[in-house]
Formats: structure tokens, C-alpha cells, sequence
């Protein structure tokens, strides 16, 4: 198939699937201490976008595609930037009681997300850990 034939769809998956590869080549220069850099790292996954479906900018999503499930939520509270993560719940509280950071979901269903102060006290190869399991949990 020649790529002067596909339409301005299939070249749009194509460039996102090569922003993906070139994101996660450079995975170890993104940290975790700024909304920004947590959506970038959100967003690094494949087939994923950036939403904010309650009109305000407070609230930003990172969903996947296929099914528009949110796995990283992001928001201010209380001067504090702070994300949500879905979790299994044999890791739930492992994570709770690990990392004083690490809060039950704050307006989610607490068996199931937790929520994560961007303070810099969770290594950041902990925080990776969380959203990437949150994308394997809710990418179903």
C-alpha cells in the first residue's frame, strides 16, 4: 500500500504511533513532579488522549481510545497537584501504607483508585509503576 493512497486517518495513526515510540525512548528524562510531566507520561501510552470533561481545566483526563476509560486523572487541591490511578487491591494498600503521599481515591471509589500528591516523596520509578498498572487495569 502506498502511503499516498491512505487518508488523513490511518497518517494520523501513524504519527501518533511514532510520537509514542519517540515518548517512550526518552521514558527515563520525563519526572513525575508536575501535572504536566505526569500527562506526558500518560500520554506516552499507546492510544491515549487528553480530556477535560467536567468544563474545568482543573480536571485533566488521560483516556484510552478504544473504550474512553480514564486511567490518570489529574487536579489541584488544596495547592497541591495530585493524580489518580487505578488499583488492584492487593497492591492498594501496599502503596497506602508505603508512602504517606499515597491517599485513598479522592471522589472515586476508594477499594479502587488511589490518589498520589505530586510532592516528590514516591521515587519516580514508583509513580511510573502506578499509572502504567492503572493503563493495564483499565485497558481491558
Amino acid at each position: 500500500m502506498s502511503y499516498m493512497n491512505i487518508g488523513f486517518k490511518e497518517y494520523e495513526h501513524i504519527f501518533d504511533d511514532l510520537y509514542t515510540w519517540i515518548l517512550r525512548e526518552k521514558i527515563g528524562e520525563i519526572e513525575m513532579r508536575t501535572r504536566q510531566e505526569a500527562i506526558n507520561y500518560g500520554l506516552s501510552f499507546p492510544d491515549t488522549y487528553q480530556d477535560a470533561p467536567f468544563h474545568d481545566e482543573n480536571w485533566q483526563l488521560i483516556r484510552i481510545r478504544k473504550n474512553k476509560k480514564a486511567f490518570l486523572w489529574t487536579y489541584e487541591r488544596d495547592g497541591k497537584i495530585c493524580i489518580n490511578v487505578k488499583v488492584s487491591p492487593q497492591w492498594r494498600d501496599l502503596w497506602r501504607g508505603t508512602y504517606a503521599a499515597v491517599l485513598p481515591g479522592y471522589h472515586q471509589n476508594k477499594e479502587h483508585w488511589n490518589t498520589v500528591i505530586l510532592d516528590g516523596t514516591v521515587p519516580e520509578k514508583e509513580m511510573k509503576r502506578m499509572i502504567a498498572e492503572s493503563y493495564d487495569l483499565v485497558n481491558v
